[in-house]
């Protein structure tokens, strides 16, 4: 066709009108408030000149409503599918200069459409998140959209990664489906999630209350455990998307991607041999630890600020992808307590989920006692984690650093919960409880009968420690399967992760499992 056939120009003219979205001052408004367009967006995330769009020409079709509205092309979020680091991967970026970025009928449409070619392709599907709710004019039609898109994200959960990415509001029900999704990554100042907004609450309790109070980075990063990570802009945020997405296969039948190592896999850390102190009651770093034996600077910290006596993330070690978890010994003694179980079961389905090993660290002298935790469910909670590494059937390698004791030890990825190699440091105290403990009740009678109660109860202690309170004993009785130098912890997971690549562990025919949810 020549240059000037009326339908090339007409042609154009469309795609100019649908890649202009709610028009340039919208988008300048956007700009002065230190976000992106939609398109922007998707330009950062994917590979260069990757990105495919799909129906930019749908528009809003408001059936059997009187309102009036406005109308544009692409219905307030673009879709479609592109590359990141040569991996496809399906996307939607909800659109804040079209009507709010509010989601109607044909606006849920693109998403569930991409959704469910991400499904059948067995790729990722990544959402863009700026919105402003339901569309109102379009009543009961975008509450059906929303259903819609949640029913995928639970159909579709555990096997194809799904990433929900925060750049704006995600405010109403809206906010159940990046609560559904794998990983939320969220963006400081700017983006926020809740249920009812803060004219709601002060009408119907009288609080007063801002958004970023009620529904900020820093509440679902520290207090509600609905935010894996944070970023400080945009682009911080974007780029965060693509390093996590790295360490994730494409679906549930692949392995996670592979990348050839820089660092030794045979490197020994001498740090590790000291770092655990003499005294059992003295805190170390388990982050450290945990540093000294994956590659490199791979190891990103899922939840770091909430349940902080529980270490959750991903990592390489030999260039695998790894799911890490561990407890913190210099954070409430890395007691387990409701949170700490809820962050770890959730993290450890992920990792079974999508073919990650997991590489457990153990140092907790057990739950959380209190009638607080007990009346709030602390044994729900607990059987949680017990459930979530029973049922994972990927790789599995604990390292029992200092303190196993009672419930900690068996939750947390125990031998005879099925874990394939268990090690122990020479630090390692694997026992019902503390010497301390066991001795008050053991030797009782023993100490108040004693002239010196305060010098027998310490000689009872040594003696307990020394007897029961090590790894020695435990491996004696097979609850262990090697002791090791600290300073080994690298080469030994990694030869470890090498035997066990072809692990095959079927699960016994069901429809699905009943979680103590």
């Amino acid at each position: 066709m020549p240059e000037d056939d009326p339908r090339i120009l007409e042609l154009r003219a469309w795609r100019k009108k649908a890649l202009s979205g709610g028009g340039d001052a919208r988008i300048e408004t956007q700009h002065k408030k230190g976000k992106l367009a939609a398109r922007e967006r998707l330009e950062f995330l994917l590979d260069n000149h990757t990105f495919n769009e799909l129906e930019p020409f749908i528009t809003s079709q408001n059936a059997g409503s009187d309102l009036p509205t406005e109308k544009f092309l692409g219905d307030g979020v673009v879709t479609g599918y592109g590359q990141v680091d040569g991996r496809t991967v399906y996307v939607y970026a909800q659109d804040f200069t079209v009507i709010g970025g509010t989601l109607g009928e044909m606006h849920s449409r693109k998403i569930c459409r991409v959704m469910d070619l991400a499904m059948r392709n067995g790729v990722p599907i990544i959402g863009l998140i700026d919105s402003g709710g339901a569309r109102i004019q379009e009543g009961v039609q975008s509450l059906g959209g929303y259903a819609e898109i949640f029913r995928r994200n639970a159909l579709y959960s555990g096997v194809i990664p799904q990433i929900s990415v925060m750049l704006g509001p995600c405010a109403g029900g809206a906010a159940y489906s990046p609560a559904l999704t794998d990983i939320i990554i969220m963006t400081e100042k700017q983006s926020f999630m809740f249920l009812t907004g803060p004219d709601v609450i002060k009408a119907v309790t009288g609080e007063v209350v801002d958004s970023d109070s009620l529904g900020g980075t820093e509440v679902h990063a520290t207090i509600s455990g609905l935010a894996h990570l944070v970023a400080s802009d945009e682009k911080q945020t974007l780029k965060l998307t693509r390093k996590v997405l790295g360490y994730l296969p494409s679906n549930n039948v692949e392995n996670p991607p592979y990348i050839p190592p820089e660092d030794n896999p045979l490197r020994m850390e001498p740090q590790l041999n000291s770092i655990v102190p003499l005294d059992p009651s003295i805190p170390y770093n388990m982050h450290s630890v945990i540093s000294y034996v994956v590659d490199h600077d791979s190891f990103i910290e899922l939840l770091p600020g909430w349940a902080c006596n529980a270490i959750t993330g991903l990592a390489r070690i030999g260039g695998h992808s790894v799911g890490i978890v561990a407890q913190e010994p210099s954070f409430m003694a890395g007691v387990i307590d409701i949170d700490a179980s809820d962050k770890m079961a959730r993290f450890v389905r992920m990792c079974d989920s999508f073919n990650i090993p997991i590489v457990t660290f153990v140092d907790s002298p057990g739950f959380l006692p209190g009638v607080d935790q007990e009346h709030r469910g602390t044994i729900r909670h607990g059987a949680k984690l017990l459930y979530a590494f029973s049922e994972a059937t990927v790789p599995k390698i604990t390292v029992i650093t200092r303190k196993a004791y009672g419930g900690a030890y068996v939750v947390m990825s125990s031998k005879y919960l099925g874990t394939d190699v268990t090690y122990a440091w020479p630090s390692a105290e694997i026992a019902v409880m503390g010497a301390e403990g066991a001795v008050n009740i053991l030797y009782k009678k023993v100490i108040n009968s004693s002239a010196d109660p305060t010098a027998e109860r310490e000689k009872l202690i040594q003696e307990y420690r020394l007897k029961f309170n090590n790894p020695y004993y435990s491996a004696q009785a097979g609850y262990i399967d090697d002791v090791i130098e600290p300073c080994e912890t690298r080469p030994k997971i990694i030869t470890s992760l090498a035997a066990l690549r072809d692990k095959f562990a079927p699960a016994p025919p069901r429809k699905h499992g009943n979680i103590p949810l």
